[in-house]
């Protein structure tokens, strides 16, 4: 164990002792020094801290330093009973404090009692409860407010972390200084208990034991029950006004000292006022001028001063502000940070600023964080911060969502109406005719009196915010290929290795490196397949890329090794899977059209029989659609990338499946038939 370590648990056992074992005076007048120090310590670290948990062990410390104070006091009040001796500290406090006199010292030692007791420890056990209430009920809107600025990209992932854990630590931190502050509350009435034993039996003992007089007995206990509260109650009374200093920090930006400078003494013209009542309160009364006119000097000058320092420093801002913006514009720096380009982007015109201005009831920022949230557990990845903004270029009612850097879609919504969509058959609804912008399906935006009718005439209604949002999450899933990064994979194999460190060391950084095995997710994202199972992915991985490296072929062992997951995505309520399959004519002539490289494989078919095949499967895909199924194509493992890649130009959302990614116990229904004649 460190010195550190060893050095509090030896206190530790030290205050037990105190209770049980009788101290010699000489080491109890050590022990009360000690315990001053640690307390005007404790005092002048809580002045000169910027925020409370700059102070987080206060509350333990707060405890310890109570019970070495109780130790104390009972090995004393031992001392004091049994010899009738507390050491030189408390016999040179008892006899400082009384002066010879002991109701004096009894007088003053109360007024102390009372001061620390009713003002003090009373006062800071009452901050602390509201300050910790006032904390917890506060720490939601704390958290809604760091997953907004995290949104609208104000701050970081690392950002957002620090500043969830610092809310999370405040209210931990004022949740122990409530329950603390009782600790002092119980000192002090503690204390008045020993003080009374100590007096009350200390002249009983003195008469009955010693075979003093009671005048005696009384002086000589007395003086000493004095000089043992004194001792015991100041640090008592520095503890309890650092508790008070600590749990009132919440609103101040630097320490106590810096603070109280800058605030009282910020305003030139209220010293002035100050400084003019004390002069005319001299001259007017009987008060001695002497006494008045030097301060009311001092606080006059004192204004003077800080208005000529308030004066100089304006003046010196604007000129350093104005240096700053010069040399801003010269360095590379400001040119440098022109090329960030932001992962997703949402912009709109001033007409749709309610959407993301809270104070208008706008909940977009809120659906931003449901929509990352969704996404982490449909895809298994992070989606980046989406950067919300307006810009007044565009139409006041439009929007667009761009992906670094591109648009990739873009729409227009009317606040002050709903979407209305179809259910089939005679449209007779009234209302401005649109193209719902996630799917492209016709629509009409109607108005709020009219909205009632189209829900009865068996409309889909969703108002703007909806509309938005889902056209947000289908474009984010569409291209959540491109926005997953060497740096996300990063993250998410990191997240990985710390539950199983084993399979991540087998599969990276050799033999596969972190682009290789981006390439095999990204490929998974494209086609709509989940990497959330990242467990299972990298089993697979471990088992293949010993045999190769080409990200294609990966990604197919990954597939099958994915089966489960896929069936279970694609099958029916019934355990039925209905799929268009292809020919075992168009299936050879695609494997006779494969090229090997070096650099891998790629599909080589000629023009023709390319055009031939991409119009049968239109065909059949048609023909699925009108009988109001999903189109699904099927074919066999050792064609199936190439027959995507054939297709996904034409047919982007269509899924090919192999034979072998789907379970043995689905029954598979074949609607179809992709051929050539």
């Amino acid at each position: 164990m460190k010195f550190k370590d060893l050095a509090v648990l030896s206190a530790v056992i030290l205050i037990v002792a105190m209770l049980i074992i009788p101290f010699p005076p000489w080491l109890l007048s050590l022990l009360i020094i000690i315990n001053i120090s640690l307390a005007l310590l404790v005092l002048l670290t809580s002045m000169n801290m910027n925020e409370a948990l700059q102070f987080s062990i206060f509350p333990s410390l707060l405890l310890l330093l109570t019970l070495f104070r109780l130790g104390l006091n009972v090995s004393t009040t031992r001392s004091i009973l049994s010899k009738g001796d507390a050491g030189g500290v408390v016999e040179t406090f008892g006899t400082f404090v009384t002066g010879g006199n002991i109701l004096v010292g009894l007088v003053v030692f109360s007024i102390l009692i009372v001061i620390q007791f009713i003002v003090i420890t009373k006062g800071a056990e009452r901050v602390s409860e509201v300050a910790a209430r006032f904390t917890l009920d506060a720490m939601p809107g704390k958290q809604m407010s760091i997953d907004a600025d995290l949104n609208a990209g104000v701050i970081s992932e690392h950002e957002a972390r620090d500043r969830r854990d610092k809310v999370s630590r405040e209210s931990d931190f004022y949740g122990a200084m409530d329950g603390a502050s009782k600790f002092v509350k119980g000192d002090a009435i503690a204390g008045i208990i020993i003080v009374l034993i100590n007096l009350l039996f200390g002249i009983i003992i003195g008469m009955v034991q010693q075979g003093l007089p009671i005048g005696e007995a009384a002086v000589k206990y007395s003086m000493l029950t004095v000089g043992d509260g004194i001792v015991s109650q100041i640090p008592a009374l520095l503890i309890s006004t650092a508790t008070g200093i600590v749990v009132t920090r919440a609103a101040s930006e630097g320490n106590l000292g810096n603070d109280i400078i800058k605030q009282l003494f910020s305003d030139s013209k209220m010293l002035y006022v100050a400084a003019a009542t004390i002069f005319l309160l001299g001259l007017f009364t009987t008060i001695n001028n002497i006494l008045t006119i030097p301060i009311a000097a001092a606080l006059a000058i004192g204004g003077l001063m800080i208005s000529r320092s308030s004066t100089i420093s304006e003046a010196d801002l604007i000129d350093q502000a104005e240096e700053t913006e010069a040399e801003d514009l010269k360095s590379p720096e400001s040119v440098v940070n022109l090329l960030h380009v932001d992962a997703i982007e949402f912009e709109f015109g001033y007409g749709l600023i309610p959407l993301a201005d809270v104070n208008q009831g706008g909940d977009l920022l809120d659906r931003v964080v449901m929509i990352r949230r969704q996404l982490a557990l449909e895809l298994g990845i992070v989606i980046p911060v989406v950067r919300i903004r307006d810009n007044i270029q565009l139409e006041p009612n439009a929007y667009r969502i761009k992906i670094k850097g591109n648009e990739m879609a873009k729409g227009e919504l009317l606040l002050d109406h709903y979407l209305a969509m179809s259910p089939g058959g005679e449209d007779t609804l009234e209302g401005i005719d649109t193209i719902e912008p996630s799917f492209g399906l016709p629509a009409k935006w109607i108005t709020e009196d009219v909205k009632e009718q189209a829900e009865i005439l068996g409309y889909t209604v969703v108002d703007p915010p909806s509309v938005v949002s889902t056209h947000i999450t289908e474009v984010l899933k569409a291209n959540a290929y491109d926005l997953l990064g060497r740096q996300e994979t990063k993250q998410l194999i990191d997240h990985l290795q710390e539950s199983y460190p084993i399979l991540v060391e087998e599969v990276t950084p050799n033999p596969l490196t972190i682009g290789e095995v981006q390439k095999v997710l990204a490929k998974l994202l494209k086609e709509n397949v989940s990497i959330r199972n990242m467990t299972i992915i990298f089993e697979a991985l471990a088992d293949y890329a010993k045999m190769t490296s080409d990200p294609d072929v990966l990604a197919e062992y990954v597939r099958q090794a994915l089966a489960r997951q896929i069936t279970k995505q694609y099958v029916n309520e019934n355990e039925t899977l209905n799929v268009i399959t292809v020919s075992a004519k168009i299936e050879k002539l695609i494997a006779d059209s494969v090229q090997q490289t070096e650099h891998g494989n790629y599909l080589s078919m000629d023009p023709n029989d390319s055009q031939v095949i991409l119009e049968s499967t239109a065909n059949q895909i048609e023909q699925q659609s009108l009988r109001q199924q999903t189109p699904i194509l099927l074919c066999s493992p050792a064609v199936r990338m190439y027959f995507r890649q054939l297709t996904e130009r034409y047919f982007p959302n269509v899924p090919v499946l192999s034979y072998n990614e789907l379970e043995a116990n689905v029954e598979v229904q074949s609607s179809g038939v992709v051929n050539i004649e």
